[in-house]
C-alpha cells in the first residue's frame, strides 16, 4: 500500500488598525519525517503586500517568485503601487492556471492599500477575503486562539502577541509544526521581519 505524504504548516494573517500581520513556523515535515527545521514561508511580494503558505514551500517559493516578476512589471506600466486585492487576483490566476497539476500550497496574502486586507487562497485559487485567516494542518488550533482573541481595529503590538500566541498554540498540537515562528508586519510606511522562537 502507498502511502501519500502532504507536508504540514501552519501560517496566520491578522489585520489591525494600520497593517496586517503575516507569521508562519518554521517546520518541514513529510509525514514522521523532519526535513527542515528553519525553513522561511512569509515572503515579500511588494514593499506593501506580503505572503504565507502551507503546504509544500517548493510550490510557495516559485509562486512568490512569479508574482514578485508580475508586480513589477505591473508597476511599471501602472506607475503606482499594485494594491493587496490585485496581487491576490494576480495569484489566483496562476494557481487555477495550473488546476490540472495544482500547486500543492495554500496561502494567505496580504497588505495595505489605504486599508489593511487580508486574502485566503486554496491550491485552485479561490480567493476569500478575510479579517484574519490560518491555514495549513494546525489552522484549527490556531483559528481557536484568533477566534476568541481578535478585535477589530487592534494594535500593532497586540496584533503580532496574537499571531504569536496562534502559531504557538498550533505548534504545541501539531506535530508538523515547530521550530521557530516567522514574522512579517506590513503596514503603510512598508514592511518588516522578524523572527520568534
Amino acid at each position: 500500500m502507498a502511502y501519500v505524504y502532504m507536508p504540514g504548516a501552519t501560517a496566520v494573517g491578522i489585520t489591525y488598525d494600520g497593517g496586517v500581520v503575516l507569521a508562519s513556523e518554521r517546520r518541514v515535515a513529510y509525514g514522521n519525517f523532519l526535513v527542515s527545521k528553519n525553513t522561511k514561508k512569509t515572503f515579500r511580494i511588494t514593499e506593501y503586500v506580503g505572503a504565507c503558505c502551507a503546504g509544500l514551500v517548493a510550490d510557495m517559493q516559485v509562486l512568490a517568485m512569479q508574482m514578485r516578476a508580475l508586480t513589477k512589471i505591473r508597476k511599471m506600466e501602472l506607475k503606482r503601487e499594485i494594491p493587496p486585492n490585485s496581487v491576490a487576483k494576480m495569484m489566483s490566476s496562476l494557481m487555477y492556471e495550473r488546476r490540472y497539476y495544482p500547486l500543492l500550497t495554500q496561502v494567505i496574502v496580504g497588505g495595505v492599500d489605504g486599508v489593511p486586507a487580508i486574502y485566503t487562497l486554496d491550491p485552485l485559487g479561490s480567493v476569500l477575503p478575510d479579517d484574519y485567516a490560518a491555514v495549513g494542518t494546525g489552522a484549527e488550533m490556531a483559528l481557536g486562539v484568533l477566534d476568541q482573541e481578535f478585535k477589530q481595529g487592534m494594535k500593532e503590538k497586540d496584533a503580532v502577541t496574537l499571531a504569536v500566541k496562534s502559531i504557538r498554540s498550533a505548534i504545541m498540537r501539531d506535530a508538523a509544526s515547530g521550530d521557530g515562528i516567522d514574522v512579517l508586519v506590513v503596514d503603510k510606511t512598508g514592511s518588516r521581519e522578524f523572527t520568534e522562537n
